[in-house]
C-alpha cells in the first residue's frame, strides 16, 4: 500500500490522466498513465511551479526548481526537481511509466498542488546548446497541463 497517491488530469490540445504513487517518504515516486492526442515522438514532461491554470498552461510558471539548479535529465545530479525528461508517443498514443527519485508527494517540496505540463517538442535535457536548453530543455509550447491533487483511495 502506498503512503500517498496523487492524480493529474491533463487538459488542452492533448488529454490524459497521470497517477503518482509513493511507498515511503524517502522512496521514489511511480508515475503512470496514458496521454492521447500527441504527435508521434518525444515530448517534454515537467512539473511546473504553480498549480495555476487560469491562463491555460502559461500560468503554471517555470519548472519546479526549489534548489535553484539548471535544467537537466531525470538521472542528472544537476536538474530541476520538476525535470522528468520526455514521454514517447507512438501511433497508438502514449503510455507513461516512470520512476523518479527526486520528486516527492509529501514534505516542503511536494509536487501536490503544482502543475504537470506536456510540451510540443522533445526536451534536450539541458544538452542541446540552445539558449533555452539550461532553463526549459527547449521543449517548445505547452500542449496540455493539469494540477496535481491528492487521489481518492
Amino acid at each position: 500500500m502506498s503512503l500517498i497517491d496523487a492524480v493529474c488530469v491533463l487538459k488542452g490540445d492533448v488529454t490524459g490522466a497521470i497517477t503518482f504513487s509513493q511507498q515511503s517518504a524517502d522512496g521514489p515516486v511511480s508515475i503512470k498513465g496514458q496521454i492521447t492526442g500527441l504527435t508521434e515522438g518525444k515530448h517534454g514532461f515537467h512539473i511546473h511551479e504553480f498549480g495555476d491554470n487560469t491562463d491555460g498552461c502559461t500560468s503554471a510558471g517555470p519548472h519546479f526548481d526549489p534548489f535553484k539548479k539548471t535544467h537537466g535529465a531525470p538521472e542528472d545530479e544537476e536538474r530541476h526537481v520538476g525535470d522528468l525528461g520526455n514521454v514517447k508517443a507512438g501511433a497508438d498514443g502514449c503510455i507513461v511509466d516512470i520512476e523518479d527519485k527526486v520528486i516527492k508527494l509529501t514534505g516542503p517540496n511536494s509536487i501536490i498542488g503544482r502543475s504537470l505540463v506536456v510540451h510540443a517538442d522533445e526536451d534536450d535535457l539541458g544538452k542541446g546548446g540552445h539558449k533555452l536548453s539550461k532553463t526549459t530543455g527547449n521543449a517548445g509550447a505547452r500542449l496540455a497541463c493539469g494540477v496535481i491533487g491528492i487521489k481518492k483511495k
